[in-house]
């Protein structure tokens, strides 16, 4: 063989190993750009919340769909220069939404955990809380210690990490389908059940909306407690390929935590209270939820 062909042949070699990376990132690039351009084009967001959840997602006196979270979407639509629509849904239903693109965006203080981050796009956090236990004031529902809740009932929604908390902590889960916290308030109260664990910012503000309850119920401030979640705190869900959506999406909750928005909207839904920054108050135990995803 010549030395023309030899060189020949070499750059010709070189060149079959080179295109395919080219192409390959050219492709990559062309994603992304295409993803970008989609969200540019996109008018409307449609976002996934539950609607039964006070005060981060229910319906008003006026029977209008608000809540902190709500709100929070509402003024990231804004920013973005959207329209939003709501679809109300369960947990389940929202994960599948998610998935198949029937939906943008999830709302419903769904925590950061670390099995949710493999399986969709999650903003940044916006909201951070610790965990507390519903219970009856007469009897405390015979639980002074996590240890107590071993044969007691809990009421919440299935596949929460709540549910699979107390599950391991040998209660029996009473699981609801989307349904206003009334529902699960008033079955403490007549002895359906035992306990609510839940985030302490709801639940302190569902026993202040319903009064009847509050006289029945009690949050036991030394059965604070937290989760693996708890500590990453709360934000939106997203598909998992919608790289564009989440950091537009990022770059306006910055801008709206920078601005004071977030706080306001905190102080509006809970009270006074600025869920913005990790709440400072003693934490009686810290648990790690076996295969959590809420």
């Amino acid at each position: 063989m010549t030395h023309t062909k030899r060189r020949f042949s070499i750059v010709l070699a070189l060149l079959i190993l080179v295109l395919p990376i080219t192409l390959a990132g050219c492709g990559s690039s062309k994603s992304a750009s295409s993803s970008s351009d989609k969200l540019a084009k996109q008018k409307t967001l449609v976002v996934a919340t539950s609607g039964t959840l006070y005060p981060t997602s229910f319906h008003g006196d006026d029977k209008k769909l608000t809540g902190f979270d709500v709100e929070v979407a509402k003024a990231v639509a804004k920013g973005l220069h959207k329209k939003i629509q709501f679809k109300e849904m369960d947990v389940s239903g929202t994960m599948s939404a998610l998935n198949n693109g029937t939906v943008d965006m999830a709302v419903n203080d769904y925590s950061i955990s670390k099995k949710r981050e493999k399986q969709f796009a999650l903003s940044t956090p916006y909201k951070f809380s610790f965990d507390s236990m519903i219970v009856r004031k007469k009897d405390q529902s015979g639980i002074h210690s996590f240890a107590d809740l071993k044969g007691k009932k809990t009421g919440g929604e299935a596949g929460t990490s709540y549910q699979r908390l107390a599950k391991q902590l040998g209660a029996t889960p009473v699981n609801y389908d989307n349904v206003s916290n009334d529902v699960y308030l008033k079955d403490v109260a007549n002895g359906r059940t035992d306990a609510i664990l839940n985030d302490y910012y709801l639940q302190s503000m569902a026993l202040k909306a319903l009064p009847d309850m509050n006289k029945k119920l009690m949050i036991p401030s030394n059965l604070y407690f937290a989760t693996q979640n708890t500590k990453n705190g709360s934000g939106i869900l997203m598909k998992k390929s919608n790289t564009a959506l989440k950091d537009a999406v990022n770059k306006e909750l910055a801008k709206l935590l920078k601005n004071g928005t977030i706080k306001k909207i905190s102080e509006k839904y809970y009270g006074g209270a600025d869920v913005t920054h990790k709440p400072k108050v003693h934490i009686a135990k810290t648990f790690t939820v076996k295969d959590s995803e809420q």
